[in-house]
């Protein structure tokens, strides 16, 4: 069983020769947890395990570029889109002092990091998931660099380690089209401390899945992530959440693999109103889902009535509404997320997605 010590660099296997300045490229997604982590323990490991489909055109694109400097200490400069972006700083420099007792070489280079996404920073997606992961697979290509033993299954595994101490949910978006991370039995390999691509054949009817994502509102959220999580500590309902989230995430591999597409939908809508209840019943209690987030989810139940097309919706900690379906059903779903959801919308504002693969080297 792989324990967190695994992942310390032993400085004794790395090149003789000091590798001097350098650059990488990588991209990485966005994903969507369909069976939710709510609450974690310390050092990021999820209260339950999670289960969630990686994005393609959703992706932030990090450039990390290093020098050799005299001393030791942690130093980067940070550029969003070109420009210098001091209010991302202090969560890079707490995921450096997170990540440095498994990444020592990181004191002996100056970064420069330079990031952007393929959608609107304004747009009211979680953008840390798929920013530290970019910047995770940076890191792990300066280690491979430093010692080119490195096998890729390591390589991606301590990718994933890293990525959840930047952000969670960010582990689930460095390999894979399904994602599992946390301890379930049934799921081989499956770690708290990363993400494993799931472990199983996706049924024809999940191929390509469609996820569309209704911008309702870009704004910061009145209630951060963080600061619900922490809320599960004393939740009344915290243990028979954590117990459901299992259950769920073993019928939800059983339903990825049979093609059940109603069970699909049942699982999955159930879960993300599981999620927002979660909220609605913490103690203090917010709720971020917003008078339009339930304007749609009440049309696309009558629209599924009407059509039995097997579109549903998921939603993250947020007021945005993710729309889900069957590759073969993506005309009439989208001709109907224009006619009617649309309006709903910020600005009219939607992005159209789909299952991905994962990070990227970009050369």
């Amino acid at each position: 069983m792989t324990s967190a010590t695994d992942f310390i660099f032993d400085v004794n296997t790395a090149k003789e020769q000091t590798v001097q300045q350098g650059t990488f490229t990588w991209s990485a997604p966005s994903n969507i947890a369909l069976v939710k982590y709510w609450g974690k323990k310390e050092n990021q490991i999820p209260a339950n395990p999670s289960l969630s489909f990686t994005l393609s055109n959703c992706k932030t694109i990090t450039t990390l570029a290093y020098k050799k400097k005299e001393g030791k200490g942690i130093t980067f400069d940070l550029f969003f889109e070109g420009q210098p972006k001091e209010d991302f700083k202090p969560k890079i420099q707490k995921f450096f002092e997170r990540i440095l007792m498994y990444c020592p070489y990181i004191e002996e280079y100056h970064f420069t990091i330079d990031t952007t996404n393929t959608f609107p920073h304004s747009s009211g997606i979680a953008s840390s998931a798929s920013g530290m992961a970019a910047l995770s697979m940076n890191i792990m290509s300066l280690e491979q660099t430093l010692n080119p033993s490195i096998n890729q299954a390591y390589f991606l595994k301590k990718a994933s380690f890293l990525a959840r101490l930047g952000s969670g949910s960010a582990c689930r978006s460095i390999a894979g089209e399904v994602v599992v991370w946390g301890e379930q039995n049934e799921v081989v390999g499956s770690s708290d401390l990363f993400g494993i691509e799931a472990p199983f054949e996706l049924h024809d009817n999940f191929k390509n899945y469609q996820d569309v994502i209704l911008l309702v509102d870009k704004g910061e959220k009145q209630v951060s992530s963080t600061v619900g999580h922490d809320l599960m500590h004393h939740h009344p309902f915290a243990q028979e959440r954590f117990k459901q989230a299992h259950q769920n995430l073993s019928q939800l591999k059983s339903i990825l693999q049979t093609g059940d597409v109603k069970q699909f939908v049942a699982l999955v809508e159930s879960e993300a109103l599981t999620l927002h209840a979660m909220m609605m019943t913490s103690m203090p209690y917010f709720i971020l889902m917003k008078p339009n987030t339930l304007q749609i989810i009440e049309r696309i139940w009558a629209f599924r009535t009407q059509t039995e097309i097997p579109v549903c919706f998921t939603l993250d900690a947020g007021a945005n509404v993710h729309v889900l379906f069957p590759e073969n059903n993506k005309e009439t779903v989208l001709a109907f997320i224009y006619e009617e959801l649309s309006k709903f919308c910020q600005n009219g504002h939607y992005i159209v997605d789909n299952l991905g693969e994962g990070a990227l080297r970009i050369k």
